[in-house]
């Protein structure tokens, strides 16, 4: 079960050590002690550690807000469909600089990167340094968080102010745009560094904290996402050149192929199914789950995580019982996060994805009891996190907020990111090799030359890929991983960033928009595809409170804003 004292523990200490993130100025020093004086034992730098790890399971960053960004081709927000500065607009690509939520998920990452660099500083300073090699690790810690975030500010805003010393001053505060592409060298660094110093996952190690196989399948995706397209400054989506996409790309295979040398990390042993079951029990396996943000909601305070509770089935609030009878029911969930339904048609019937990824029912109450309610299509939920599958110690400490983790660096998407690498460096039969052992995961049928297009017959007749093209292997293979990764990762926040790297994501929202059930109405409630600017809407805008205060910033947002 979740060691729920991780993050915990020191976290009294932790509020003398950093002030909280309360300040609009993100760039603007938020801690406030004796930084040289702090820094003189291993317990002390591990517990500056967990504040980072605190500012990335803030409710306002990874424990909801961040659910808003990712929307793409398979998600939709539905109850609320004008402007409100917050979700809605996210959703529905109607952002301005404004915007409540981005300006928290742009202040919070921007924390954390503050305090790892004052952690990675306070270490290195610390006696016996040089000799110390848990100090090293602890180092190596720091550095993947920090590449952690600062990968997100680079897929979100593109060019921004980043640094790797600790804003120690109001002076130092502010800083102007840094290219993207010196910061993806920073970001690598950090993470080589990191897989130098870290031991591998095993089998009695916590997927919360970072270890060499989270370093080494992060930088596969940062590799992949390098190799992609990016929109720069004025407006236009520009990629590598070909040589230099053909080198990332064989940074990704030198990753992977560690990865598998290393052997441990593999499908979780009890299937798709139930992977996805035990993150809302609250199970810890390093095995499959390579890295995973911790949640844990203390009464009295907004910190847990709203995982399966705004993104997942509805469920009633249980009313006309006593507190003591509480834990005997779910509790309620909000269900504000619909699905694109045209998705589940293209699952097969034996793909167990399809009805863990898209759930077809809500719990209404009634009798002090929840029924199960089919929904009609256009009103199904994300289904990978659940209250209905929340321990009854877990389910009902709060009616917003709870306990259920969020796996960002999933084994499954570490084989898929290679499968692609293979792919684009002219190794088709591997990439198809490992795409089909994904699927065989699943219970879906494998690929073959045989039955390509037979697989493909459905999707082709609705919802042909015109911006991808299958005419070779190779094509053939990109399309294929194009429904396979949504198939795979659908709503845990990479499908966006795949898109955008892939140079089509407008072109996604529109198949999808138009051909929607759901906008065959007036109002439509996926207006997504209609909102979307190509040069504006594969980044966010910079908080206009951050411009008008950052004069190294020159008035100017990112393009379009």
């Amino acid at each position: 079960m979740k060691k729920y004292n991780l993050l915990y523990t020191a976290l009294t200490l932790l509020t003398v050590f950093f002030a909280s993130c309360e300040d609009m100025l993100t760039e603007k020093p938020n801690s406030s002690y004796d930084k040289d004086g702090f820094f003189s034992t291993e317990a002390k730098a591990d517990m500056a550690i967990m504040g980072i790890y605190n500012s990335i399971s803030d409710y306002r960053h990874y424990g909801y807000y961040e659910m808003a960004a990712h929307a793409s081709d398979d998600t939709y927000y539905l109850a609320r469909t004008g402007s409100d500065n917050q979700i809605c607009d996210m959703v529905h690509y109607t952002t301005s600089s404004t915007n409540e939520w981005v300006k928290w998920l742009w202040a919070l990452k921007y924390q954390g990167i503050d305090r790892a660099n004052m952690t990675i500083s306070g270490i290195q300073g610390m006696d016996g340094y040089g000799e110390n090699k848990n100090l090293y690790a602890l180092e190596g810690e720091a550095r993947f968080l920090r590449a952690f975030l600062a990968f997100d500010l680079v897929k979100y805003w593109g060019d921004v102010p980043f640094k790797t010393d600790y804003s120690s001053g109001y002076d130092d505060a502010f800083g102007g745009r840094v290219n993207r592409e010196l910061i993806y060298d920073q970001i690598i660094e950090d993470l080589n560094f990191a897989k130098s110093n870290l031991e591998w996952a095993t089998a009695a190690s916590s997927p919360e904290r970072a270890t060499q196989g989270a370093a080494r399948a992060l930088l596969m995706r940062v590799w992949l996402q390098r190799a992609g397209y990016s929109l720069q400054q004025n407006g236009q989506m520009t990629r590598p050149d070909d040589a230099t996409r053909k080198r990332y790309f064989e940074a990704v295979l030198n990753e992977w192929e560690e990865i598998q040398k290393n052997g441990y990390h593999d499908f979780y042993d009890g299937g798709y199914e139930a992977l996805f079951k035990s993150y809302s029990e609250g199970v810890l396996n390093s095995k499959e789950s390579i890295f995973e943000i911790a949640f844990f909601h203390q009464q009295g305070s907004r910190n847990g995580g709203a995982w399966g509770i705004y993104n997942g089935p509805q469920v009633a609030e249980p009313t006309g019982i006593s507190p003591t009878e509480a834990n005997n029911y779910m509790g309620r969930a909000n269900g504000f996060f619909i699905t694109v339904p045209e998705w589940k048609a293209f699952f097969e019937e034996s793909d167990a994805r399809r009805d863990v990824s898209i759930c077809t029912y809500r719990y209404t109450w009634a009798n002090n009891q929840h029924t199960k309610q089919e929904r009609s299509a256009g009103s199904w939920y994300p289904g990978k996190w659940r209250r209905e599958w929340m321990t009854p110690e877990t389910r009902n400490k709060n009616m917003n907020y709870g306990d259920v983790n969020l796996c960002v660096l999933r084994y499954a998407d570490v084989v898929l990111m290679a499968a692609e690498a293979y792919n684009e460096t002219g190794s088709t039969p591997e990439a198809w090799r490992l795409l089909n052992n994904v699927r065989q995961r699943a219970g879906a049928t494998a690929y073959t030359d045989a039955n390509y297009e037979e697989l493909m017959a459905a999707r082709k007749k609705t919802h042909a890929l015109p911006f991808i093209s299958d005419g070779d292997a190779q094509g053939k293979f990109r399309t294929a991983l194009y429904w396979e990764r949504g198939f795979e990762l659908s709503f845990e926040g990479q499908r966006k960033f795949d898109l955008i790297r892939w140079g089509v994501l407008a072109d996604a929202l529109k198949l999808f928009g138009e051909k929607s059930s759901v906008n065959r109405k007036d109002n439509k409630p996926y207006p997504a595809y209609q909102n979307f600017v190509t040069g504006k809407h594969e980044l966010l805008p910079i908080p206009l409170a951050e411009i008008q205060s950052n004069p190294k910033l020159e008035g100017k947002n990112n393009n379009g804003y």
